[in-house]
């Protein structure tokens, strides 16, 4: 794909981006959510440019073309989250019409639904919002979001499965959607994190963290330096050890079901962890080696989720083209 769900640009701008469901239709061809937050960081030097941007662009060609991996059909329109460290905005969209508001203080989260409120009143598609859990997940977001400034606590909003969750919660409709680390599953409607990312912007300029994988609950943020490009591997759809994001998926997958086995490489992944943004190529390489390391050492897992949701992620292991691993059995 030629754009990106998040990113940062050299000017200290960072834009966020995520499907919001309208009752707007789709152009025959347009542009994606992704093409517009690439070009956003392309031509914005500041927040409020990078929304001008994204406006124009959304007003000149509207939105539209393939939205979805698996389902070709899939389309959805686009908000985002744009934030320099003078200002933040919300640009939420429907079909080629727009809306921003600007963030003037507090938290501010948008998790694929319509949040300023004449334009939600006017486009929001309230069953697909819905089933998506756009409000939990925003109400928790905001909630536990209010009052923090390191990114350490950032992370640990972005891993949170619900108030009383230590694993994810399934609903058989929708998985595990209500909560900001979402875990896919449901019968109607499965979606997952599968990237996560923390900017701190202030005087001292930008810094960043990103996960990289899925499941930051599991996973680990390490930095990332603009200038200095990282080789990650080209991820595709099937399983593939030279890619970064498939190492890890492999071991997220084989723990993800078992508590005791994510709660092992939750202490071993904290452990792990630190917030500096020294030497990114190094850290990733450690990375590297570190989920190795864990793979090696992994015992045998027991899969105690709901069999809606073991039925969901057999069918995307074929998919991925991934035997089962053989494990050596639990002392």
């Amino acid at each position: 794909m030629w754009g990106a769900e998040m990113g940062a640009n050299e000017h200290g701008v960072v834009i966020g981006n995520e499907a919001v469901f309208t009752r707007a239709g789709f152009a025959p061809r347009g542009l994606l959510g992704m093409d517009l937050l690439r070009l956003g960081l392309e031509r914005g030097a500041s927040a409020e440019e990078a929304a001008s941007v994204i406006e124009s662009l959304v007003a000149r060609h509207g939105q539209g073309g393939r939205a979805g991996y698996d389902d070709p059909t899939f389309r959805y329109h686009n908000s985002f989250l744009i934030a320099d460290r003078h200002e933040a905005y919300v640009v939420e969209t429907a079909g080629r019409e727009h809306a921003r508001e600007r963030v003037r203080d507090g938290t501010r989260a948008i998790s694929n639904g319509l949040t300023i409120d004449a334009f939600a009143a006017r486009h929001a598609d309230p069953i697909r919002g819905a089933v998506a859990q756009c409000v939990p997940r925003r109400r928790r977001v905001e909630q536990l979001a209010t009052g923090i400034c390191r990114p350490d606590e950032v992370a640990r909003v972005l891993r949170d499965h619900g108030e009383g969750h230590e694993q994810p919660y399934y609903h058989p409709l929708n998985g595990a959607m209500s909560a900001p680390c979402m875990h896919a599953g449901g019968k109607v409607a499965s979606s997952q994190t599968v990237a996560s990312w923390i900017s701190r912007l202030d005087d001292d300029g930008a810094r960043h963290w990103a996960t990289g994988t899925a499941a930051p609950c599991l996973s680990a943020f390490k930095p990332i330096a603009l200038d200095t490009p990282l080789d990650l591997g080209a991820p595709t759809g099937v399983m593939d050890d030279t890619s970064a994001w498939w190492s890890f998926e492999e071991l997220h997958r084989c723990v993800i079901g078992d508590d005791v086995a994510s709660a092992a490489l939750r202490r071993a992944r904290d452990g792990w962890e630190r917030w500096d943004d020294d030497e990114p190529e190094r850290r990733w390489e450690q990375w590297r080696d570190f989920v190795a390391e864990q793979r090696t050492s992994l015992r045998e897992t027991r899969d105690g989720r709901p069999g809606f949701v073991r039925r969901y992620w057999r069918a995307r292991r074929a998919d991925a083209r991934a035997a089962v691993p053989k494990l050596p059995a639990r002392p």
